[in-house]
């Protein structure tokens, strides 16, 4: 298991308003994603692939807050396999928010709380 934090989320109640925000307040550049309800966030420079392209920084994304969890902004940590760390979480006290489930052809992502309350989000990258 990496353990590294590779993502981040901030859910939103009106996208134009969010994405015009941190594009303003932080010089972030936004791609809204339409066919996955999802706007693409990177807070530095990339390559062509969209992957960040400078060590030292994330990429993340915003979504539609819901009335299920996730509703805070979530930190998303990059694991081999999120049906074992899922269990592992499970076996130290946390709970699984939402199962693993495909992100395009890109991986794979899954919530889980914490044993503090804290929805966070795991990463898989497909294997290729």
């Amino acid at each position: 298991m990496s353990g590294r934090v590779v993502h981040f989320e901030v859910p939103f109640d009106d996208g134009d308003r969010a994405r015009s925000f941190y594009k303003v307040a932080f010089g972030w550049n936004v791609t809204e994603m339409p066919e996955l309800e999802y706007t693409g966030v990177s807070t530095g420079p990339v390559e062509d692939s969209g992957m960040p392209n400078e060590p030292g920084y994330i990429g993340g994304g915003m979504f539609r807050r819901a009335d299920q969890d996730p509703k805070g902004p979530v930190i998303t940590i990059d694991v081999p396999d999120i049906d074992a760390a899922l269990a592992k979480i499970e076996s130290l006290g946390g709970a699984t928010v939402s199962a693993k489930q495909p992100v395009g052809e890109m991986g794979f992502a899954a919530y889980f709380r914490d044993t503090e309350g804290n929805v966070m989000g795991l990463w898989e990258t497909a294997k290729g």
